[in-house]
């Protein structure tokens, strides 16, 4: 056997550069089957969602009457909250499993001015931590109102200890969003119509 047939079948037997490309490649094969199924799965979950209409809680129906200024839950929008909210919440989790990364609660208000001294600054963590209850809130503005709203239904809701395994997160429109989620013109008068609780569903990667 020649000798320079010797040294390329020697050289050859040690170049690992194609078995090294076969592995990257088919590492790189794999990895996209992964990120195809995770996005095929983030698709279905968003796809689960579209169908869950938010919930309103609206004061011009009759079902929604806080007393004027302020976040305290009057006894018939309790047993609304437990008879009728309640079971449609649990309705959407039980339909949509897996597809609710949490659940979010907005208040809303009129825009009839709130002068009153807030001291949500030094208080809203203890009441949102379930500490203390939205009794002990001042609110300062319209948006404060709204936050407290907010937080009191989700303490309403928590009460059963039905959504354990659910976040409920507080939020605030205040004045700022009529009831067709349009930009509100000023008006400082009372307006049922305005005055209201969304509970929507979000899906996982929606974070707010």
């Amino acid at each position: 056997m020649p000798q320079s047939y010797r040294h390329q079948k020697k050289i050859d037997s040690l170049n690992i550069y194609p078995a090294f490309t076969d592995l990257m490649s088919n590492a790189f094969m794999i990895l996209s089957l992964f990120l195809l199924l995770a996005l095929f799965q983030a698709t279905d979950l968003n796809r689960k969602l579209q169908s869950a209409s938010p919930i309103v809680i609206d004061e011009k129906s009759g079902n929604f009457k806080f007393p004027s200024g302020s976040a305290e839950l009057t006894l018939p929008l309790k047993l609304y909250i437990t008879k009728q909210v309640i079971p449609a919440i649990e309705q959407v989790v039980k339909e949509k499993q897996g597809a609710i990364e949490f659940v979010q609660v907005i208040g809303h208000t009129d825009g009839q001015e709130n002068n009153m001294a807030s001291n949500l600054d030094q208080r809203l963590e203890t009441v949102a931590a379930g500490q203390a209850t939205v009794k002990v809130l001042t609110p300062g503005s319209n948006t404060d109102l709204g936050l407290m709203r907010a937080l009191a239904v989700i303490q309403e809701i928590r009460k059963t200890g039905r959504f354990r395994k659910i976040e409920f997160k507080a939020y605030s429109a205040g004045q700022l969003y009529d009831a067709s989620g349009n930009l509100a013109s000023i008006n400082r008068k009372p307006d049922e119509s305005r005055r209201r609780i969304e509970i929507r569903f979000i899906p996982p990667g929606k974070k707010q």
